[in-house]
C-alpha cells in the first residue's frame, strides 16, 4: 500500500488528516521565495565580538531588559541567568522545554532557572546560521521589540559572524512523517532531497479575523531569515482587550508589555494598527511571523545539528511544533545528512 504524501502519521486520526492535508494543498500560495543555494557551510559559526541589546521587558513592560550575546566554542545556544549564580546555563534543546502554553519556556535544573518567550531569540540560530552562542541575562524575562526580532538581527550583524574549526552537522528525517492535533492543525516533515543541505518551509495560517488565510513557501537563508525577523506577534482585538482589562487579575498577564507598536492587532474585518510585509497588495506579516519566529524557533530546538529538509505547517502553533520535535527524537526519526 502506497503511503500518503504526508508520510507516517505519528499522532492523529488518518481520515481527518486526509481532509486537512487536501485543504492545505488547495489553499493558494501568497508568496514564494526560493533562493538558490549552491554551496553548503562546512564549519560552525559563532559571533566575532560580544554585543548587548536592551529593550522593554516582555512580561514586565516597565522594566528594561538586556541580552548579552557572547561568542563561544561550546556547541549550541545557551541562556545563562547571571542573577542565579549557582544555576547552570540552559541549553536550547527540546529536552529543556518547560511549557508551550502561551510561548516557549526553557528550564533546566531548578524551576527558578527558566527563560520565557525564547522563540523570537532562538529562531535566529537557524535563520542566520549562527551555530554557537552564549546569551547572558539577569532575569527570565526577555525584551520585546517593536520590530519583531530585527533589533537582535542587527546586533548580530554588528558583532559579526566568524567560523570555528568545528564541522557543521546537518540532520534530516529518515522518511516523511507527520503529526496532527484534534483541531485539524498539522505538521509534515520530509527528508532533504537536494544535493546541498537546504530547509524549505511551506506554511499556511487560517484565522477568523482580518488575517484570514495566508500561505508562504520559502527556502530558509540568512536573506529570508532577516526579512521574516521583522514580523511582529499578532493577536486578536479581543485578546488585547483581555490583557488590558480582566487580564490584570492574572500574574502572567497583568504586566505584559504588549503595545500597539510591538504586536499586530487584528479585528474581524480589519487591523487596529498598521500591518507590514505586503506582497501583491496583501499584508503577510502574520504568516511570516509564524514561519520564521515560531516554526523555525521550534526547529532550533533540534540540538544535534542544523535541521534540513521540507516542513509543511497548517494552522499549527508552539505546542504542536514542540510535540513534533519531541516525537522525532522518541521515534528515532532524525539522521545525519547526507545519510552515511
Amino acid at each position: 500500500m502506497t503511503k500518503p504524501l504526508y508520510g507516517t502519521l505519528l499522532q492523529g486520526e488518518a481520515a481527518l488528516m486526509d481532509r486537512q492535508f487536501e485543504a492545505f494543498q488547495n489553499q493558494p500560495v501568497d508568496q514564494e521565495w526560493i533562493p538558490d543555494i549552491r554551496e553548503a557551510d562546512r564549519f560552525q559559526t559563532t559571533i566575532a565580538h560580544p554585543i548587548s541589546v536592551t529593550g522593554p521587558g516582555t512580561f514586565f513592560g516597565r522594566a528594561q531588559r538586556t541580552l548579552h550575546f557572547e561568542p563561544t566554542t561550546t556547541e549550541g545556544w545557551w541562556f545563562d541567568r547571571t542573577d542565579l549564580p549557582d544555576a547552570m546555563p540552559i541549553k536550547v534543546a527540546a529536552t529543556n522545554v518547560w511549557t508551550t502554553q502561551r510561548n516557549i519556556v526553557l528550564c533546566s535544573g531548578s524551576p527558578h532557572n527558566y527563560m520565557r518567550m525564547v522563540e523570537h531569540i532562538v529562531a535566529l540560530r537557524l535563520a542566520l546560521n549562527v551555530d554557537n552562542l552564549m546569551i547572558r541575562m539577569d532575569s527570565g524575562d526577555p525584551p520585546l521589540f517593536d520590530r519583531g526580532s530585527m533589533d537582535l538581527v542587527e546586533a548580530i550583524d554588528k558583532a559579526g559572524v566568524k567560523q570555528t574549526h568545528q564541522p557543521v552537522h546537518y540532520v534530516t528525517v529518515r522518511e516523511p512523517v507527520s503529526i496532527m492535533a484534534p483541531n485539524g492543525s498539522f505538521l509534515v516533515f520530509k527528508p532533504c532531497s537536494e544535493p546541498v543541505p537546504t530547509l524549505t518551509l511551506d506554511v499556511a495560517v487560517n484565522f477568523k479575523t482580518a488575517i484570514g488565510q495566508q500561505r508562504l513557501k520559502i527556502r530558509l537563508t540568512p536573506e529570508t531569515g532577516r526579512y521574516g525577523s521583522l514580523a511582529r506577534t499578532n493577536c486578536s482585538f479581543a485578546q488585547m482587550l483581555f490583557t488590558r482589562t480582566l487580564g490584570k487579575l492574572f500574574a502572567d498577564v497583568r504586566n505584559l508589555g504588549y503595545t500597539n507598536r510591538n504586536i499586530l492587532i487584528a479585528g474581524k474585518r480589519g487591523y487596529y494598527n498598521t500591518p507590514t510585509m505586503f506582497h501583491n497588495g496583501k499584508a503577510l506579516e502574520p504568516v511570516w511571523h509564524r514561519t520564521i519566529l515560531d516554526l523555525v524557533a521550534a526547529l532550533a530546538l533540534i540540538d544535534s545539528g542544523r535541521f534540513v529538509g521540507e516542513v509543511c505547517s497548517y494552522k499549527a502553533g508552539h505546542n504542536l511544533d514542540v510535540v513534533m520535535v519531541r516525537k522525532l527524537f522518541e521515534h528515532g526519526m532524525l539522521c545525519p545528512y547526507p545519510r552515511t
